[in-house]
């Protein structure tokens, strides 16, 4: 059943083919850290003040898992609610359908943040056989916070969110998840020179006036 499902991803979610010319390929930018280091916040404040276009992994994980007729949404809502990283298959398809309609609206959208991507090294060689020479991946933003502040931001961000994982329960596993899976990707990037680390850990104003420097030097 699982297998089915995975072997259909490519035609349901979506069937399309990835029509972008060479002059409009896809610059991305990866933005990773732990659960409530403020990715979405700061990835907010460079959409208003930059030309990028943000792509959260989770939001569109959600948006499918809720989506009626959707034949993986059940899958999805059991990953994430376990703490567990969703299938490859399934995430960089949702992805590459979300570049392949941004650029198509307006070519000069070719700039993307995705939030929340590559979490393990399955999803980084995912994302090398799908996307090499479809894409370029420019450096990967790395918001460094401690866990308790991360636990403690989403606990708070969970009053009100409405999100089934934004519980202590939930939040220890995604932790776990993240220190055991997402932090060896940054360590391999890292390696390669194309980390930019932020301190995430004060206040919002704080690590925007870093993330803004950053930018602007990368050009």
């Amino acid at each position: 059943m699982f297998g089915r499902l995975l072997g259909n991803v490519c035609q349901r979610v979506p069937s399309l083919s990835y029509r972008v010319s060479l002059t409009m390929k896809p610059q991305v930018v990866f933005v990773l850290g732990g659960p409530g280091a403020g990715k979405g916040t700061q990835c907010s404040k460079i959409v208003e003040n930059y030309n990028y276009t943000h792509l959260s992994a989770g939001d569109l994980l959600r948006a499918e898992r809720a989506r009626e007729g959707s034949e993986f949404g059940q899958l999805i809502a059991n990953y994430i609610k376990e703490g567990k990283i969703v299938p490859v298959e399934i995430t960089i398809n949702l992805l590459r359908k979300a570049m392949e309609e941004t650029i198509q609206q307006d070519e000069k959208k070719f700039r993307f943040l995705i939030d929340g991507f590559p979490r393990n090294e399955d999803n980084l060689q995912g994302w090398t056989r799908v996307m090499d020479g479809k894409a370029d991946v420019k450096f990967v933003l790395f918001f460094d916070c401690g866990n308790e502040a991360c636990i403690d931001r989403c606990l708070e961000r969970g009053k009100s969110s409405g999100r089934s994982d934004d519980n202590r329960e939930s939040l220890e596993k995604r932790i776990q998840t993240y220190l055991q899976s997402t932090r060896p990707i940054i360590e391999l990037y890292e390696k390669q020179g194309k980390v930019r680390t932020i301190d995430a850990s004060r206040s919002v104003d704080e690590v925007f006036a870093d993330v803004k420097a950053t930018l602007d030097k990368e050009g």
